[in-house]
């Protein structure tokens, strides 16, 4: 097998892993624990299904010396049953761990925080970064994810010149984070009396979301500013400070929340967003180092870089990084995104296959 050398190296980081967890001094350090714990999660189902492969492999060994033997007839046509439900398993155990081998993005299994700001266009900028947001919060439903507003402001012809929102939910970061870049929108605005199709844009930026051990704050270098909250014709607005903006002096970084009534929800929702956006700043610095090396046709870190044009008359969506084009731009604007990110993922995983083969 291939990859037995660098599973056989895999087992021997899960047995240490164990023993580490099982010192007690590991809680001292919760961030380490955290990781470990993470690491050895990863790495459990691929050190099972290796056991398992060890087991099979073996049997199959076994069964095929005893039938070059051929001393029993009665044990040898046992032998060739038997082999009937061993190899495939075989191969189906050594797919899976070729694929469980692939790097894995440890941050793919966080929740997420995805920012969408309308680009150029105006108006209809503002109301396709609203079509985005409906898009991503059903499909968010049909995953059973939950959604929370952090922060938005709206446009006055509809839909928004900013809104930040957070999904909690399985894989949720894994699933989104190719959604990153310029969103571009061909149609013929709502506003168009001559009927000319216009194009504008909204920028995605999605973020995993920071835990407390990922990211330390010192309290002493945050700046907390409260204000009234601010909202829409119609819309509650409170007539107490409860909004809150908060600035990290040392990066100059800042978050605000004015979603919750009350002043302690919009801090703790504030706070989560800039620890966020300080962590996903490192990961970026870590992404410039690896991608010095080799330059990803995925792209899930620039935020400058057009992904995808979302064409209304043809009926059209293109994703610009992988050349696929789909003609069923109605369902995926309802929120149908499963097989562009699944052939994203897969992309994705091709290419880390190359890596390790």
């Amino acid at each position: 097998m291939d990859y037995q050398q660098k599973l056989q190296q895999t087992k021997q980081r899960f047995e240490e892993l164990n023993q580490q967890l099982s010192d007690p001094s590991v809680f001292d350090d919760p961030k380490a624990y955290a990781d470990l714990t993470r690491e050895h999660t990863q790495l459990k189902s691929l050190v099972e299904d290796f056991d398992r492969w060890s087991v099979v492999h073996k049997a199959i060994t076994e069964h095929e010396e005893l039938i070059e033997a051929n001393e029993d007839p009665e044990l040898t046509d046992l032998a060739y049953e038997e082999l009937k439900e061993l190899k495939p398993e075989l191969e189906s155990l050594e797919e899976s761990l070729q694929e469980q081998l692939i790097p894995k993005d440890p941050e793919d299994s966080k929740n997420c925080i995805v920012e969408i700001r309308a680009g150029t266009g105006g108006d209809e900028a503002a109301i396709f970064a609203g079509d985005l947001y409906d898009m991503y919060r059903r499909y968010a439903d049909d995953m059973g994810w939950s959604q929370s507003i952090l922060s938005l402001s709206h446009s006055e012809k509809g839909g928004f010149k900013e809104i930040v929102f957070s999904l909690q939910g399985v894989d949720a970061f894994g699933q989104m984070k190719f959604e990153s870049g310029v969103h571009r929108v061909q149609r013929v605005p709502e506003t168009e009396s001559q009927g000319r199709v216009h194009t504008s844009a909204a920028t995605v930026a999605v973020l995993p979301e920071a835990d407390e051990v990922d990211v330390q704050i010192d309290p002493k270098d945050l700046r907390i500013d409260t204000f009234r909250s601010s909202g829409a014709g119609g819309q509650h607005v409170n007539k107490t400070d409860s909004a809150i903006r908060i600035t990290h002096v040392p990066t100059g970084m800042v978050a605000e929340c004015q979603e919750e009534r009350s002043q302690h929800q919009n801090k703790e929702k504030a706070l989560i967003m800039l620890r966020s956006r300080m962590f996903e700043q490192e990961l970026e610095k870590q992404r410039a180092q690896r991608e010095a090396h080799r330059r990803s046709q995925v792209s899930t870190g620039d935020r400058s870089a057009k992904i995808r044009t979302y064409n209304f008359p043809q009926g059209r969506m293109t994703d610009h990084r992988i050349s696929l084009t789909l003609y069923n731009l109605d369902d995926i604007m309802k929120g149908d995104l499963r097989n562009i990110i699944k052939s994203l993922r897969m992309h994705d995983h091709l290419e880390k296959m190359q890596q390790i083969s």
